[in-house]
């Protein structure tokens, strides 16, 4: 197993999370998708899988639920 975790921005409450979570979860191998939501702010996705994921595949997976984007530091 591998665990991952994202930072994101854009999600405000539970229908965001449920959106991010639905679409990560299509991910090839992704057995898990957890959301600490802080709304309006930076929240934290945990991502557990089979093989790690790529930041490419979750960038597109936040695309495709919405106008939610991976944090820049």
């Amino acid at each position: 197993m591998n665990t991952q975790t994202f930072d994101v921005t854009g999600m405000t409450c539970g229908h965001c999370v449920s959106a991010v979570s639905s679409e990560i979860q299509q991910i090839p191998g992704v057995t898990d998708v957890t959301v600490d939501l802080a709304a309006g702010g930076t929240s934290t996705v945990t991502v557990t899988s089979d093989t790690p994921v790529s930041e490419t595949d979750v960038a597109t997976a936040l695309d495709e639920a919405g106008d939610y984007h991976l944090a820049t530091i």
